[in-house]
C-alpha cells in the first residue's frame, strides 16, 4: 500500500503483521461470495457470478478473497479476514450473490446450509450485512462498495403466518431498504421488498450488466450503477429495478480513464 511504502521499515513491518499471514495490506481488497447449493431452493448462477466478478476485480488490481457455497462459519471467517486486510486499504469491495432475506428491517445473507422455517430463525442462521458494513465504515479513510445480488426468493420451507386474517410467507421476500454509512455505496440487484431474477444464462441478469460496466474506463460508480439499472430494466421489461444508496462525497471508478481521471487513490486521500 502507498502509505506503507512511506513509513519507516520497522513500522511497516508491524502493520504488515496485523494482516493474516503476514501479508502487506493492499490498496484494493475485495471479498466475493457466491452461494448456490442450498438445501432448499438451490440457485443456478451465483457461483458463476462470483467467479466472474472475482476475475474482473483481479484484473483491475484487487486482492480478492473468493468463497463459494459457504457455510455460516465460513462466511463469518471470510468477513473477518476481509475486514482485517481492508483496514488499511483505499478501496474495499464486498460482492455477494445468493439468497438474502430481511428481518425487522435488517438484511441478512443466507449460508448454503441454512433452512429457514420462521422469521425468528434468520438472525441465528444467517449473516447480518450491517455488521460488516459498519466495521468497514469505521475502518478510516477509504471507499466501501457493497454489491448485493441477493434478492432472490428466500429459502424458506413454505411455512406461513397469519397477518390481517390472511396467510402470508413466514419470511418477507426481498431485502429491506438500507442507509449507507459515510464513504459507502450499497447497491442492490432490485428494489426493496422485490425479488431479482436468477437468470437463464451463465450469469444473473444484474451481475451480467455489472460486469460489462466495470470494464468501462473513467466511469464514475454512480454512472456505472445507473447504466446497470437501465440495462436490467430493459432486459426484464421493467420487472426488476436495481437501486443504490450512497454517501460518497468524491469520485470513484473501478477502472480509471486513460488520462487517469477518477482515480480511487485521489479520492481515498480526501475527506469522505
Amino acid at each position: 500500500m502507498s502509505q506503507l511504502r512511506n513509513l519507516p521499515a520497522s513500522l511497516a513491518i508491524v502493520l504488515a503483521l496485523a494482516i493474516p499471514g503476514g501479508a502487506v495490506a493492499q490498496e484494493r481488497v475485495a471479498l466475493v461470495i457466491g452461494n448456490a447449493d442450498y438445501a432448499v431452493r438451490p440457485l443456478r448462477n451465483p457461483v458463476n457470478d462470483a467467479r466472474a466478478v472475482a476475475a474482473a476485480l483481479k484484473g483491475l488490481g484487487y486482492e480478492v478473497l473468493l468463497r463459494e457455497n459457504a457455510s455460516q462459519p465460513a462466511m463469518l471467517d471470510a468477513m473477518r479476514e476481509f475486514w482485517l486486510r481492508g483496514r488499511q486499504a483505499e478501496v474495499r469491495v464486498l460482492y455477494y450473490s445468493g439468497h438474502g432475506v430481511q428481518h425487522r428491517g435488517r438484511n441478512f445473507l443466507v449460508p448454503v446450509e441454512a433452512v429457514l422455517k420462521t422469521e425468528d430463525e434468520v438472525p441465528r442462521k444467517a449473516v447480518a450485512v450491517a455488521d460488516l458494513v459498519d466495521k468497514l465504515a469505521a475502518s478510516g479513510p477509504g471507499v466501501n462498495i457493497v454489491i448485493l445480488d441477493a434478492c432472490r426468493t428466500p429459502p424458506w420451507l413454505g411455512t406461513t403466518r397469519t397477518r390481517g386474517g390472511a396467510q402470508v410467507p413466514a419470511i418477507a421476500s426481498g431485502l429491506a431498504q438500507a442507509v449507507a454509512p459515510r464513504g459507502t455505496v450499497i447497491a442492490f440487484a432490485t428494489a426493496p421488498g422485490a425479488v431479482a431474477l436468477d437468470g437463464t444464462e451463465g450469469n444473473g441478469v444484474y451481475t451480467r450488466h455489472l460486469l460489462g460496466q466495470m470494464k468501462v474506463p473513467g466511469l464514475a460508480v454512480e454512472q456505472l450503477f445507473k447504466r446497470v439499472r437501465a440495462g436490467v430494466l430493459k432486459e426484464t421489461a421493467e420487472k426488476q429495478i436495481p437501486w443504490e444508496t450512497s454517501s460518497l462525497t468524491g469520485d470513484f471508478c473501478f477502472r480509471s480513464g486513460d488520462s487517469g481521471e477518477c482515480p480511487a487513490a485521489a479520492f481515498a486521500g480526501a475527506s469522505r
